[in-house]
Order: C-alpha cells, then structure tokens, then sequence
C-alpha cells in the first residue's frame, strides 16, 4: 500500500499511486492488435479443488478480457477479481462478462492489502512480459497478495525445442538479451521460458511449488506449443532476526 491510501470498498485502496513498470513499453500490442486475441490456456477444475475452496478470495492477474475470471464465477468462485494492464482488454471484458469485477490497473502496488487473497491466478502472463525485472515484480507482487498457506497456480510456456521457435530465439536474442524472447509478425513480443526459471521466480516470492503439470496448448497465432503448470504454497515468512547485544 502507497503513502496517504485507504481502504476502500472490498478491499480495494483509495488513493493509492502505482509504479508504472518498464513493461509498458510493450503495451501498444494489448490495447491494439493484441485485445482482440482468443486466450488459450485451459483452467483445471479438478486441481484447482485440491487447493482452493470455493469460498476463496481469489485474484485473476493478467485476467485479459475476463475469460477464466468468468470460468471461475460459473464454477462457484464468488470472490473473484480480475486485474489487467491492459484498458482495451478490459473494457472488453466488461463488454462480454458485465456481472465481473475487472479492474484495470497500471502499475504496482495493486490496490489491496497485503495478505488479501487466499489465491491467485497467473496465466499465460509472463510469457507476455519479456523483461526479467517485470517478471519478478510480478511474482513478488503476487507474494504479498496471497495470504501464507495461499496459492498461486500458474500456468506459462517452457522453451520450445521445435525448429521454427529455436530459429526465432536465436535471431531475437541479441535484440532482447534473452533467450527465448522473440517478436511475432503482428508486432507482439513474447517469452518462453526455461521451467526452472518459472520455479525460481516462485520461490524468490516466497512460494513452494507443491504441483507440476505438463500438457499442450493452443497458441494466439494457431499453432500448438507444450505448457507447464504449477500449483505453490504461499510459505510463511520466516521470524524477525534476533537484536544483537547491546553496545557501549
């Protein structure tokens, strides 16, 4: 929570002044070619009835036009938001689903105390954010928005071992700084990731991966690619340090 914010309506803070993120650079793609995209990446009931209640507070980040916020109302989920960067996939959202409460929000902090959620939804968002210092604030975003013993369930794209995606993270790589961030023909930029990238941003947040599912998904240009899934508990942080003994 920013200086001078107060809690508003359902958890959500008046007045609070979020950093805009470097990532905003990308986000010509999202309120233009990219609003109109068909989001792919499947939910998992039956999972996610393992380690989220239906009673659950529960935040769908990156949530686009609300299409797995809304799957999450039809399936009992009474306490659910979405939040996007994205105006234009929001305002879409609201379009499609107006029973749902999508927020539109630029930057961090979010505007909702810390521990506010017993669960988050993380899907198919980093891939859609190439830069690591983006990628991080994200996760460690989300670690002070899920409560301890909350969970993130996350699902995103590993590097791909197909010939056409090894010629384009090679030919991007210098340009980004990365390998497997690539651009797309009509002007996205995206990222694939080594898994162990994904687990570590994880766990530098504070979360312990419980869960590991692989699996197919369709991607935004009409192809298929492999998709990795992973559900982690939110760790409790750990005790205050000691005092040291006292001088003079």
């Amino acid at each position: 929570m920013g200086p001078g914010a107060t809690p508003g309506d359902g958890g959500v803070f008046r007045g609070y002044r979020p950093r805009m993120t470097s990532s905003q650079g990308f986000l010509g793609f999202w309120e233009t070619t990219g609003s109109a995209k068909t989001f792919t990446h499947p939910l998992d009931p039956a999972l996610l009835d393992v380690y989220v209640p239906r009673g659950a507070r529960v935040l769908d980040y990156g949530c686009g036009y609300g299409r797995l916020t809304a799957e999450l109302a039809g399936l009992g989920y009474g306490a659910v938001r979405g939040v996007d960067v994205s105006a234009a996939l929001i305002a879409r959202g609201r379009r499609e689903h107006p029973g749902l409460e999508l927020l539109h929000c630029a930057g961090f902090p979010l505007p909702f105390g810390d521990g506010a959620f017993d669960a988050a939804l993380l899907f198919a968002v980093l891939t859609c954010v190439p830069g690591d210092a983006d990628q991080t604030a994200i996760v460690a975003e989300l670690g002070r928005l899920v409560r301890p013993g909350g969970v993130v369930y996350l699902s995103d794209v590993p590097l791909q071992d197909d010939a056409l995606n090894r010629e384009r993270y090679a030919r991007f790589a210098d340009r980004y700084g990365t390998y497997g961030v690539f651009e797309t023909p009509d002007g996205g930029v995206f990222r694939h990731h080594p898994p162990e990238r994904l687990r570590g941003l994880l766990g530098e947040a504070g979360f312990a991966v419980r869960k590991e599912r692989a699996g197919v998904v369709g991607t935004l240009d009409g192809r298929t690619a492999e998709r990795l899934q992973l559900i982690a508990v939110r760790e409790p942080a750990g005790p205050e340090p000691s005092p040291g003994p006292a001088s003079g």
